[in-house]
């Protein structure tokens, strides 16, 4: 073998390495992976994340399988009854924090904090195909997550990919002085924060105080998310959804912002806000930005 044919032996083998280490990313250095893992980092550092409070799921595109699939187990777990009937799931993937983890450990850990679970081919159980080490397992809300992402695939053509689930504080505390009403609720932090309407101009549901874990609260919210932009669990915390992380996040502190602006307002004037944002003033909201608003809210 003369010296050109040697030298495009290599190059060859060169660009066939190439090739496989492209195709070869391991999962937590996937894009998505990364960007799970600083949602995770970010909600903790905004304080919405006591102990193991608070979840996180993301349904994997076609790309994203495909491009770690490799890195999935050779043997997975077994089926395990999801408890709820997810059909707009079959056969999907979903990248989840485990049950018990703590968000600030995502970061640290992820294939021990974190995991991706396949939905099985009649939507109504599971099994773990990558992560969750040493015997962790998928959050204890995985049946809300997987029933609202089968909701949010149908609404809106399969565009929303993430939920959060997080506790901020302001918000929790208001489910105590607020009745748990969509209409109430969301026109209360209309009025005092102009970007509350730019951000859900559905509207946010509530979900009255249920057991989590189930497939009750579940159904509710899944329920509430077909017509809302998130929705709030009474004296538990909120669910936000979106096509993408920072827009899901984005939705979470918006929500947080407009619920600590109005409790303090409360808080000063001893009741309802006496100067907000009049009823005409939220239309003109709605005109200016062309959002598409919730009209039964807006007077």
């Amino acid at each position: 073998m003369g010296f050109l044919d040697n030298a495009q032996e290599m190059l060859d083998k060169g660009v066939s390495a190439a090739k496989g280490a492209v195709s070869g990313v391991a999962v937590e250095q996937q894009a998505f992976a990364k960007a799970f893992v600083r949602l995770c980092a970010d909600g903790w550092g905004q304080g919405w994340h006591e102990g193991n409070g608070g979840n996180l799921s993301y349904r994997l595109a076609p790309e994203d399988v495909a491009s770690c699939r490799s890195f999935f187990y050779d043997n997975p777990s077994s089926w395990v009854p999801l408890g709820v009937q997810a059909d707009g799931l079959r056969g999907e993937f979903l990248m989840v924090t485990a049950a018990g983890a703590h968000l600030r450990a995502v970061p640290l850990d992820p294939d021990a904090a974190a995991g991706i679970v396949e939905i099985g081919p009649s939507g109504d159980a599971w099994r773990i195909v990558w992560g969750f080490k040493g015997g962790a397992v998928p959050t204890s809300e995985l049946a809300s997550h997987a029933t609202v992402h089968a909701v949010r695939k149908e609404v809106t053509g399969g565009a929303d990919r993430v939920l959060y689930h997080a506790h901020p504080a302001d918000v929790v505390a208001l489910t105590s002085v607020l009745p748990p009403d969509a209409r109430t609720f969301t026109r209360a932090l209309w009025k005092v924060l102009m970007e509350s309407m730019v951000a859900f101009p559905r509207g946010i549901g509530v979900v009255p105080w249920t057991v989590p874990g189930g497939p009750a609260v579940a159904a509710a919210t899944a329920e509430a998310m077909r017509s809302f932009d998130a929705c709030v669990w009474a004296h538990h915390g909120a669910f936000c959804p979106g096509p993408t992380f920072d827009a899901a996040f984005g939705l979470m502190h918006a929500l947080a912002k407009a619920a600590g602006i109005y409790a303090s307002v409360r808080a000063m004037s001893g009741g309802e806000p006496p100067f907000s944002i009049p009823d005409e003033g939220l239309r003109g909201i709605a005109e200016a930005y062309r959002l598409p608003v919730n009209e039964a809210f807006l007077s």
